[in-house]
């Protein structure tokens, strides 16, 4: 989930959008049609008859040698591991998102489906792995990246805090905004949380009561100890690293 610290257009670190999980390769084994057997000739005489024996490299033989269901069936899919070294390798030169492609963002959001394929934890939202301080480290939202404005005036990092326990959820720039935003959650289900902001810290002091319309949604899509993968209503991808599990989001 993605709370946006501007007071006008505040945005979640979240997207319900985007295409379906990818599908499960199938096992398709190419059938070769059995042919070259061979069967007993018309015999010569009446008085005997030759009965062919199918030897070793019989067609049978030759179908088992060309198709084997093995290999389809113990190869496994990439552990969370592997897809996390290489969703971190995707958006390492992006600078969190600002600096990616269309092609780009379509390479980051197929690796991220693979990892949120093999999700070990199923409800999120009661898991003690959720709570304390992320930091983004890419997302889609141009909001949250700040583009529409000169780089030396866009926050160098941004932190999203969550504790499920009090439902609660906060989101903070760096220097030179220092702008905070903090927010109520509402689960929706065990994943998946209604967000509605309530107050904005200007330069992380001057409080502003957010209007009515701030609000929006978030789906935990992947969680562990060290990342998670959020997707929000507004379309948007959210990849965050673990670090400060003790903090804790003013009530």
């Amino acid at each position: 989930m993605a709370l946006s610290s501007s007071p006008l257009s505040p945005t979640l670190l979240t997207t319900t959008q985007s295409s379906s999980s990818p599908s499960t390769p199938k096992l398709l084994p190419s059938h070769s049609p059995l042919t070259s057997f061979s069967f007993p000739t018309k015999p010569t005489t009446t008085h005997t008859i030759h009965f062919h024996r199918l030897s070793s490299t019989s067609a049978s033989d030759k179908w088992r040698a060309k198709v084997s269901f093995f290999p389809a069936f113990l190869s496994k899919g990439k552990d969370a591991k592997t897809l996390k070294e290489e969703l971190l390798d995707a958006i390492a030169s992006l600078d969190r998102g600002a600096d990616a492609t269309p092609e780009d963002q379509q390479t980051v959001d197929q690796i991220a489906r693979k990892l949120e394929a093999v999700n070990p934890t199923k409800e999120p939202l009661k898991s003690d792995l959720l709570n304390g301080k992320w930091e983004l480290i890419y997302t889609t939202s141009k909001s949250i990246l700040q583009t529409q404005r000169p780089k030396f005036l866009r926050s160098r990092v941004n932190y999203q805090a969550i504790n499920a326990d009090t439902l609660r959820a906060q989101n903070m720039e760096s220097w030179p905004t220092f702008n905070q935003v903090t927010a109520d959650l509402t689960p929706l289900n065990a994943r998946k949380v209604a967000v509605k902001f309530d107050y904005f810290k200007i330069a992380g002091l001057i409080p502003v009561k957010a209007p009515g319309r701030a609000r929006g949604e978030l789906e935990i899509t992947y969680l562990d100890e060290e990342l998670r993968v959020s997707r929000g209503d507004k379309g948007n991808l959210f990849i965050l690293k673990m670090v400060d599990p003790s903090y804790r989001v003013p009530l």
